[in-house]
């Protein structure tokens, strides 16, 4: 979708409770609001707006052609580790390079 984003494992909150969170974040409290009530707050700023995408929340893509196995995939050359990887792959060819 041309949006360099964390990949889910990434995310602060991915498999922590809301406690946690609050934790590593350093809050005193911390609420998510639910995506119903998004929607109707964004709608009682403009009326018109009958719907707009939510992928990032409900996994509802509108290209319909994204599925959980699509995001793994993205996952695992993606992540931070697989970039590490990748670098320390173009590193080592640099340095191969050089010294031929």
């Amino acid at each position: 979708y041309g949006i360099d984003m964390p990949t889910a494992n990434e995310l602060i909150a991915h498999g922590r409770e809301v406690d946690e969170i609050r934790q590593i974040i350093g809050a005193d409290g911390l609420i998510f609001q639910d995506l119903n009530d998004l929607i109707d707050a964004v709608r009682a700023e403009n009326p018109d707006i009958q719907q707009f995408e939510c992928s990032v929340f409900n996994g509802i893509y509108v290209t319909k052609d994204v599925d959980q196995q699509y995001l793994d995939y993205l996952d695992s050359l993606r992540n931070d580790d697989a970039k590490a990887v990748q670098l320390q792959n173009d590193l080592e060819s640099l340095e191969m390079h050089n010294e031929g």
